[in-house]
């Protein structure tokens, strides 16, 4: 499965009821560091069916990089329960962002 845009739209339903943890990307396009790390997303998204990847463009949903208090992209989120449960910000390694979940 690739990784899904999140918007406020469907927030509520992919992020804070997910049954799975969830990776969150904050990111943009005009961002160096998240276009580097922005394959490695998309590939941990394909190869983990256990978990849920999301995708925030925080030019496009200021609102939530604002609930998150994002100051620096990327910056990358896993969300369980619906409580933050590991963050990071900056350009990671796969194994860097496998070991968060």
């Amino acid at each position: 499965m690739s990784a899904i845009k999140i918007t406020s739209n469907n927030f509520a339903n992919e992020v804070l009821n997910s049954d799975k943890p969830v990776l969150l990307d904050f990111w943009a396009e005009w961002c160096g560091p998240c276009r580097m790390v922005s394959p490695v997303i998309e590939e941990i998204a394909q190869e983990r069916t256990d978990i849920k990847v999301g995708k925030i463009n925080v030019d496009e949903q200021p609102q939530l990089a604002g609930m998150f208090g994002i100051m620096s992209i990327p910056t990358l989120a896993v969300i369980k329960d619906g409580e933050i449960s590991a963050s990071t910000v900056g350009a990671q390694s796969k194994e860097a962002i496998l070991a968060m979940l």
